[in-house]
């Protein structure tokens, strides 16, 4: 049976559209993806999001994606794990 610490999502690493690399916690990502979404343009609103309230996006994107295209480039997110397992 798989470790629970396998479905532990508390740490990201972000890329931006620059290629900067940073880690960020759940929290922030979710700001993050916030303050994108809310200037993105009505063309660049991923096809899965257009049929949903837009309360509901940034867990939408969490569950299902790990990239955003927006007017600035496309930023992608990946889970890390930074505690080696026992």
């Amino acid at each position: 049976m798989p470790d629970s610490i396998m479905y532990q999502e508390d740490t990201y690493v972000l890329l931006s559209p620059a290629m900067v690399e940073q880690f960020v916690t759940v929290a922030e990502l979710r700001g993050i993806l916030q303050e994108r979404v809310d200037r993105l343009p009505p063309d660049l609103i991923p096809q899965d999001l257009q049929g949903l309230p837009s309360s509901q996006w940034i867990d939408r994107l969490l569950a299902t994606a790990c990239t955003l295209d927006t007017a600035e480039g496309t930023w992608q997110w990946y889970v890390v794990r930074l505690e080696k397992n026992r």
